[in-house]
């Protein structure tokens, strides 16, 4: 499929219709753009992989209160584990940084920071998608916000990302079903 994905999105229109999946423009936009990120990082998209990006888009609200922009991560054996994300609330830029006791941690604290939402994370699965050394990793995490337990999915070909991304639906979530009697300042900060 990668010659495919590159070139357009008919041909990404037809390859989910094979598998009996339609979206509405809105999510086909939306996991266009991640199928031609993977496009370019992966040597093949595999059915599998198709379907884990348009069920983590489907995930997705459309009024998602932030958006993963960028993440950029260093670290390693003789290194502090550091993170800094690039978030977008509406139209307004928010990069914070953070250090964690690895690679993820760096990242969910960065997110946290970013966000304003104090959580705790409650659980934390990862699994392959398909095989292969650039196979999608696929993060599922539950996270405890403010007495309310919430759970968000991620994917991507990076661990990290993919955790990065599972950790911030999961925020989005939260403050989507943020308790009416409660004011944003004292639970939930932004």
């Amino acid at each position: 499929i990668k010659g495919d994905v590159q070139g357009s999105i008919e041909a990404i229109v037809n390859a989910l219709e094979k598998l009996g999946i339609r979206l509405d423009p809105e999510h086909l936009n939306r996991a266009f753009a991640r199928f031609k990120d993977l496009a370019d990082r992966k040597i093949q998209l595999t059915d599998q992989d198709l379907q884990a990006i348009v069920s983590e888009e489907i995930g997705q609200a459309e009024q998602d209160v932030f958006v993963l922009e960028s993440l950029v991560v260093a670290g390693g054996t003789s290194q502090e584990p550091r993170a800094t994300v690039r978030l977008r609330k509406g139209v307004e830029p928010i990069e914070e940084s953070a250090i964690g006791d690895g690679l993820i941690d760096a990242a969910m604290g960065a997110i946290q920071r970013a966000s304003g939402v104090e959580a705790t994370l409650v659980s934390f699965n990862v699994s392959s998608v398909t095989s292969g050394s650039d196979a999608l990793g696929d993060v599922v995490v539950q996270l405890d916000v403010g007495g309310h337990r919430v759970t968000g999915r991620g994917v991507a070909t990076d661990v990290v990302e993919a955790s990065a991304r599972a950790y911030l639906a999961a925020i989005n979530r939260a403050l989507q079903v943020q308790p009416e009697s409660t004011s944003t300042t004292e639970a939930w900060p932004r």
